[in-house]
């Protein structure tokens, strides 16, 4: 594969994901993909000028900037009558469920531990409970859903954050952003609603202390002092920082000691891929031939996000097939159903995202750093 496909690869995928999140009503979440994709799409035409797809990516990237702005402006979903601190729009109710998300037992069970029982029975915790967690795994396994799921369960505030959305070029603001963020999420908790602070790619904000320029540092020490205030064993808030990323490696020591749970988030498993099947293929016209046992063999070694873009693709084939056809003029005409050759033949020309030295390099941090 050439850099320039890697790049839209990259670009299609946060532009499919930032679509689903915009769907489910997962603002801010919507909000960072939007920006993921617009910057690939960006470095695209940057890198690459005289491509044909130019003008397409150009057009693809300012549609996404309409929107961000479109989703900065919508009013919150609820109103309080307290003093609001001044902060970016960035709370959120997500949309996603445990029952949205296949398998991953393991990591369920340590974060109903570190944070559903004790929101739900603070006197079984005397010596307190764990306030920072780390997710890591290869991109596209679950780390976003599974915070977005805990945040509903609870029925916390949830503030999502990145990079992107909180470094600035004005001296001294990256450290503002951040400490209003926190600020805003103790101000929740305090007055009885529980808060989770989930930062996407968090080794960009905590990254191995030689490797940092600039308000990097600031922003770093900034980060540093949050997490200790938060992890107060005198003082019993509902404030947690879920942290996701896909470099662990990447991480300097003192954060990796303040996430007191560092948690893998594999590719899903045979088990777990046919429970996948199901949930994408519930809204689906599919053909009788259909065999998931079957399609979960053949997917070995693909993610969560490579299995439902083989279901997207499947659907695309089938509709672009309705509309190269004479029935596509009758309002009444639907397309056939999917049939098990429409996955072989997707099968063919995509394959597992997730190599098996990527996953052992996982498994190797994980030995060294596990704390469920």
């Amino acid at each position: 594969m050439s850099a320039l496909q890697e790049l839209e690869k990259y670009a299609i995928k946060y532009a499919t994901e930032a679509v689903n999140l915009d769907k489910q009503g997962a603002k801010s979440l919507a909000v960072s993909k939007y920006r993921k994709a617009v910057e690939v799409l960006l470095k695209i035409c940057s890198l690459y000028p005289n491509t044909p797809k130019t003008k397409i990516y150009m057009e693809h990237a300012e549609s996404y900037r309409r929107r961000i702005e479109q989703l900065k402006n919508l009013p919150e979903p609820e109103s309080r009558t307290e003093a609001k601190i001044e902060v970016s729009p960035m709370k959120e109710k997500p949309g996603v469920k445990w029952s949205d998300i296949a398998n991953l037992e393991e990591a369920k069970k340590a974060i109903q531990e570190s944070i559903i029982f004790p929101v739900k029975r603070p006197d079984l915790f005397p010596l307190g409970w764990p306030r920072g967690i780390l997710l890591f795994g290869p991109p596209g396994c679950g780390k976003t859903l599974l915070a977005a799921a805990v945040a509903n369960e609870i029925d916390a505030n949830f503030y999502c954050a990145d990079a992107a959305s909180i470094m600035s070029k004005w001296l001294g603001e990256s450290e503002k952003n951040l400490a209003r963020i926190f600020e805003e999420a103790r101000f929740s908790a305090e007055n009885g609603k529980p808060s989770i602070i989930f930062i996407d790619e968090v080794d960009s904000l905590a990254k191995i202390h030689s490797e940092e320029v600039g308000g990097e540092a600031r922003v770093r020490n900034q980060f540093l002092q949050e997490m200790d205030s938060i992890n107060d064993k005198n003082k019993n808030r509902y404030v947690y920082v879920i942290g996701a990323t896909n470099k662990p490696w990447s991480l300097d020591e003192p954060f990796i000691r303040r996430f007191q749970k560092r948690i893998l988030i594999p590719p899903p498993n045979y088990h777990a891929r046919l429970e996948m099947f199901k949930i994408y293929a519930k809204d689906l016209n599919l053909a009788s031939n259909v065999n998931f046992e079957e399609l979960a063999r053949k997917t070995e070694g693909y993610s969560g996000s490579d299995i439902k873009d083989i279901f997207q693709a499947v659907q695309i084939k089938v509709v672009r097939e309705f509309f190269s056809s004479p029935k596509a003029e009758d309002p009444n005409a639907k397309p056939r159903p999917i049939r098990m050759e429409d996955f072989l033949e997707v099968l063919e020309k995509r394959k597992a995202s997730i190599s098996a030295e990527m996953l052992k390099q996982y498994v190797r941090w994980f030995q060294e750093y596990k704390a469920l």
